[in-house]
C-alpha cells in the first residue's frame, strides 16, 4: 500500500535520533536542547498542590483563562504592547503545536514559505506538511547576517509568509533592529506574514538585545509571535508554547488549535502561572545563568583547540569537525557519541546548503555536567582520521 507523498518529504527529528543513540551509549546529551537541573521551585511546588486539588479535565480550549492572563501581562511587559488575553493568545502544546496551527492557518496548498538557513528542522517540515513550499535564504557566516537583496528576491517570489527564528536556533544569531526593519518593510511592501519562533527570548548575551518584530510599526497585524515556557522556565517536557497575534489571526488559530490538540494540559497551566507571574528580575538572572555556562563551555572549548561558534542568544554552539576528516557530520556526530560519550547533532540537519562541517552542542547543562563534558572532550582528537 502507499502512503501519502508529504510523509516522504522528511525523515524522522535527527535531535530525537541522536538522543536515542545517546541513551543507548550512555553518553551525555548534549544534542537535544533540554536542561538537567530542575524548574523553579515555585513551580513544582504550585505543581504539587495541583496534583491533589485539580483542574485535572479540559480547560477552555485556547487556554485556561489565568494562564492567558498572567501571559498577557508578562508578554506586554517584554513586547513593549498591550496584548489582550481574550482575544490575541491561543495556549497550545509546545511551540512546535503553535508553529504548526500558525503554518496552517495562514498558508493553502501551492503557498510558499520563506525560511532563512540554518534552521530548526522543524520549518521545513511544517511547510510541507501545510502543502506549502519553503523557499531558502542563506544567513552568511561567521554573522549568520542575511543578503538584503536575495531576501528581496525571495520575496519577489510572493511567499504568503517567513518564518524568523530570533534568537536563532542553531547558529545563536540575534537579528538586530536594522535586520528586522529590513525583514518589516519587505513584509509590508509585499504583503506577507512573519511568523517568529522566539522561545529563546529571554536568553540574550550583551551587548545583544532582543527586538520583538510585532512591536515594529505595520507589523503588529502580519506578526504571528509563537513562544514557548520550555526553556525560560526548564519545563520542556510540560510542552505549554502560546501564539500571539491580531484577533483576526487568532480566530483561524485557535480552530486549527481545536482539531489538532484540543487544548494544552489544564494541571501544568495552572502550575505554570506561578512562573509567569515572577518578577522581572527572574529573567535578568537567567540570562545571566545562561552567560556563565557559556562561559565555561566556551573556554573549555578554546582550550582544547575545538574550533566553535559565539552564541549572540539561545544556548546552542556550533562545532567546526572540518580538521577531523569525516566526509559526513553524522558519522562524526555518531562517533562522538559512541566513542567520546558526548552527544551532538550534525549541522547538516539545520542547513538547506550542503555543509558538513559542523556539529551542534547546547549548555543548557549543570556546571558539574560541562566540565564532565570538557573532560570527555580531552579525547576527542582520537576521532581524527
Amino acid at each position: 500500500m502507499i502512503l501519502s507523498n508529504r510523509s516522504s518529504q522528511f525523515t524522522d527529528s535527527v535531535i530525537r535520533r541522536m538522543t536515542r543513540i545517546s541513551d543507548s551509549a550512555g553518553a551525555i546529551n548534549l544534542a537535544q536542547g533540554f536542561p538537567d537541573f530542575d524548574p523553579p521551585k515555585e513551580m513544582l511546588q504550585r505543581l504539587s498542590e495541583v496534583a491533589m486539588e485539580g483542574p485535572h479535565q479540559y480547560s477552555v480550549t485556547w487556554g485556561a483563562a489565568n494562564f492567558r492572563e498572567a501571559l498577557a501581562k508578562k508578554q506586554s511587559h517584554f513586547m513593549n504592547m498591550e496584548i489582550d488575553p481574550e482575544k490575541e493568545i491561543v495556549v497550545t502544546c509546545g511551540s512546535t503545536e503553535a508553529m504548526m496551527a500558525s503554518m496552517l492557518a495562514v498558508t493553502n496548498p501551492g503557498d510558499k514559505v520563506v525560511v532563512f538557513s540554518p534552521f530548526y528542522e522543524n520549518y521545513s517540515a511544517d511547510a510541507i506538511l501545510a502543502g506549502a513550499e519553503p523557499i531558502y535564504v542563506s544567513l552568511k557566516e561567521p554573522e549568520f547576517s542575511f543578503d538584503p537583496n536575495e531576501l528581496e528576491e525571495a520575496f519577489a517570489l510572493k511567499p504568503k509568509a517567513l518564518i524568523l527564528c530570533n534568537p536563532s536556533n542553531p547558529s545563536g544569531k540575534v537579528f538586530t533592529k536594522e535586520e528586522l526593519q529590513t525583514i518589516a518593510d519587505l513584509a509590508v511592501k509585499y504583503d506577507v506574514f512573519v511568523i517568529t519562533d522566539e522561545v529563546y527570548e529571554h536568553i540574550l548575551y550583551a551587548p545583544h538585545k532582543h527586538v520583538y518584530i510585532a512591536s515594529m510599526p505595520g507589523m503588529r497585524e502580519r506578526t504571528i509571535s509563537c513562544g514557548s515556557l520550555s526553556k525560560t522556565y526548564s519545563i520542556t517536557g510540560w510542552r505549554l508554547g502560546y501564539v500571539i497575534a491580531a484577533p483576526y489571526i487568532i480566530e483561524k488559530i485557535r480552530n486549527v488549535h481545536d482539531f489538532l490538540t484540543v487544548g494544552a494540559p489544564a494541571p501544568l497551566q495552572e502550575a505554570a502561572v506561578a512562573g509567569l507571574e515572577f518578577g522581572w528580575d527572574y529573567y535578568e538572572k537567567l540570562a545571566e545563568d545562561y552567560r556563565r555556562k557559556k562561559d565555561l563551555l566556551l573556554q573549555g572549548l578554546s582550550s582544547l583547540k575545538i574550533s566553535h561558534t559565539d552564541p549572540q542568544g539561545a544556548y546552542y554552539v556550533l562545532l567546526d569537525i572540518s580538521s577531523f576528516g569525516y566526509e559526513s557530520d553524522y558519522e562524526f556526530c555518531k562517533d562522538l557519541t559512541t566513542k567520546i560519550g558526548v552527544a551532538a547533532v550534525p549541522g547538516s540537519s539545520f542547513f538547506r546548503e550542503n555543509i558538513q562541517k559542523y556539529a551542534r552542542i547546547h549548555f543548557a547543562k549543570k556546571d558539574s555536567t560541562l566540565i564532565r563534558v570538557l573532560e570527555r572532550l580531552e579525547g576527542i582528537n582520537r576521532l581524527k582520521k
